[in-house]
């Protein structure tokens, strides 16, 4: 008697689902270079928020013996925190770097804009008994305008110039005078002459005096004058031949109000 033997067949192997854990261990990676740009964080933030789910999906599957690589889903899920980490630093450098940039530019803003004349430094009323002139009063030769922050404006009596033989401004038959103009910084700043401007007009119909360029007179005030010190330059006006007055008027700067000097001439 013959017996027949059957062999059940073997067991198919197991196909280990490792895809998670691989994938959580690419872009973990690419997430954690993509953090060490700042500008790239919303990158990083992704993929590392996506590495760490995958990795721990993936450790999930190795515990249930579906998946085999341990190592590589571990790898995945702590690049993808770091990633996260970096993700974070970026968006604080990047923020911090955006509002470091837009608090300059409104500050050059606000620089270049026309400030607001009540904002701006105002002439005291000048020492003696012109201390006793409205502000708006023209004053007198040798009178000082003193502003808020102690910067100070002296014009001094217009003297007759004779103009250089090449000097530009002055036209043949009108009359040039010189004027002192002295600015003392009484402040406690450095102040910039670089704004600094002088204008004048001769007569009772205020025609326009043009300031006159030579070897000897035309240079303006230049750098800065320190806290306690003062610079002096000369300049000279061409005036109309009948004119018995000249207005002079400085202005310190920007900022600043002009004052004006009524000058005598004769």
């Amino acid at each position: 008697m013959s017996y027949d033997t059957q062999v059940p067949p073997a067991a198919a192997p197991q196909v280990m689902r490792n895809g998670l854990g691989t994938a959580a261990l690419i872009l973990g990676i690419i997430g954690t270079l993509s953090g060490l740009v700042p500008l790239f964080f919303w990158l990083a933030g992704i993929l590392g928020l996506i590495a760490l789910i995958l990795g721990l999906v993936a450790r999930g599957r190795v515990k249930r013996r579906e998946a085999n690589n341990k190592g590589v889903a571990l790898t995945g899920a702590i690049l993808g925190l770091a990633a996260l980490v970096l993700s974070v630093v970026g968006a604080v450098i990047t923020f911090t770097a955006v509002s470091d940039a837009v608090d300059e530019l409104d500050k050059a803003v606000k620089d270049a804009a026309p400030k607001d004349p009540s904002a701006s430094p105002k002439a005291k009323a000048p020492a003696g008994d012109a201390g006793k002139k409205d502000k708006g009063a023209g004053l007198a030769d040798g009178d000082t305008s003193v502003y808020d922050d102690d910067v100070k404006v002296t014009v001094s009596d217009p003297k007759p110039y004779t103009p250089g033989e090449y000097a530009v401004g002055h036209t043949k038959g009108n009359t040039a005078y010189q004027v002192t103009v002295v600015i003392e910084n009484g402040g406690k700043e450095k102040f910039d002459t670089a704004l600094v401007s002088l204008s004048a007009t001769a007569g009772n119909d205020g025609v326009a005096s043009e300031q006159i360029f030579d070897d000897k007179v035309g240079t303006g005030f230049e750098g800065t004058i320190m806290p306690g010190k003062k610079a002096t330059i000369t300049v000279a006006f061409d005036t109309p031949k009948a004119a018995k007055n000249l207005t002079v008027e400085v202005n310190p700067g920007f900022t600043y109000d002009a004052s004006q000097w009524e000058l005598k001439l004769g």
